[in-house]
C-alpha cells in the first residue's frame, strides 16, 4: 500500500511539472492596478470579467506614485490604469506592453459636500474662491503622495493666492478618498475628482471647479510588461471599452 502511495504521489507531481504554463497561470488572478479615480467603475468590471471569465480579477488601487512606485518595485500587474501622462512615462520607461494603450475616459475635478447641507456657489472663480475662504474645514488627497487632483488643487490655491488662508483648515489625504471624511462629519469640503465624490455614500457632488479653473484628467489603460496573461490583459481592457460599459462610465463620473 506505502508503495502504492508513493507511486501515486509520483505521478501526480509529475503530472503538474509537465502541466502547460497557461494552465498554471491560470489559477493566479488577473491583476489590475488602477488610480483612484477610475477604481470603483474598474471594481465592477472586475467582478462582471470574473462571472463571464471563471478567473478572479484583483485591482489594488492607489495615487498615481504609488502605483509607479509598485511597478518600479517588480511589483507584477497585468493591466495598469493611470492618468495618461503617467502612462505615457511608464511606456518610455518600458514598463508598458507597446502598443496596447487604450484611453478610456476623462473626469474633472469637483467639491463634495454632505448631502442635505448647504450647497455653495461654485460657478464662478470669484464664488469659488469665496466659497473655499468660507468653508470650516477642507480636505484634499496629498500632493506628496502623488495625487493628480491634490496636486492640481495645490496649485490653483497658488494661483488664486489663498494657499496661506487655506492650508491651516485642510487636511491632507495620502491613501483612498478625501470624501470619506466629509461622509464622516469631519470636514466641510472635500476636493476630489469628480468620479471619486459620486460613489461615496452621503456625499454629494456640490458641483465642478469652475470652467476656467477646471482640469479633466483622461485614464488610460494598458498592459504590464510583465502580464503573465497579456491576451486575458487585453480582453478585460477591450470589456471595459465595449459600448455596453458607456452608462457605466458616465454614472461613475467620466465622460468618455
Amino acid at each position: 500500500m506505502n508503495r502504492m502511495r508513493i507511486a501515486l504521489i509520483a505521478a501526480l507531481a509529475a503530472l503538474a511539472c509537465s502541466a502547460p504554463a497557461s494552465i498554471v497561470r491560470a489559477a493566479e488572478p488577473l491583476t489590475v492596478l488602477c488610480a483612484g479615480a477610475a477604481s470603483t467603475v474598474i471594481q465592477q468590471f472586475a467582478r462582471d470579467f470574473e462571472r463571464a471569465h471563471g478567473r478572479a480579477v484583483v485591482v489594488t488601487e492607489g495615487t498615481t506614485g504609488q502605483i509607479t512606485a509598485k511597478l518600479a518595485a517588480g511589483e507584477r500587474a497585468d493591466v495598469v490604469i493611470l492618468s495618461a501622462p503617467a502612462l505615457d512615462t511608464l511606456t518610455a520607461n518600458g514598463g508598458i506592453l507597446a502598443g496596447t494603450r487604450v484611453d478610456l475616459g476623462r473626469t474633472g475635478i469637483g467639491v463634495g459636500i454632505r448631502a442635505g447641507a448647504p450647497v455653495p456657489d461654485l460657478s464662478t472663480a470669484e464664488t469659488f474662491k469665496a466659497a473655499l475662504l468660507a468653508a470650516p474645514s477642507i480636505a484634499s488627497t496629498d500632493p506628496a503622495a502623488g495625487a493628480s487632483s491634490g496636486i492640481y488643487f495645490a496649485g490653483v490655491l497658488q494661483k488664486m493666492g489663498i494657499a496661506d488662508a487655506v492650508r491651516p483648515k485642510e487636511t491632507l489625504v495620502e491613501g483612498g478618498s478625501s470624501c470619506d471624511l466629509v461622509a464622516a462629519g469631519k470636514v466641510a469640503l472635500c476636493v476630489q475628482n469628480i468620479s471619486e465624490i459620486v460613489p461615496v455614500k452621503g456625499v454629494v457632488v456640490a458641483g465642478p471647479f469652475p470652467a476656467a479653473m477646471q482640469n479633466y484628467i483622461t485614464y488610460s489603460a494598458a498592459v504590464a510588461k510583465g502580464s503573465t496573461a497579456p491576451d486575458d490583459a487585453r480582453a478585460f481592457i477591450a470589456d471595459a471599452m465595449s459600448p455596453a460599459r458607456v452608462q457605466v462610465w458616465k454614472s461613475g463620473g467620466f465622460e468618455r
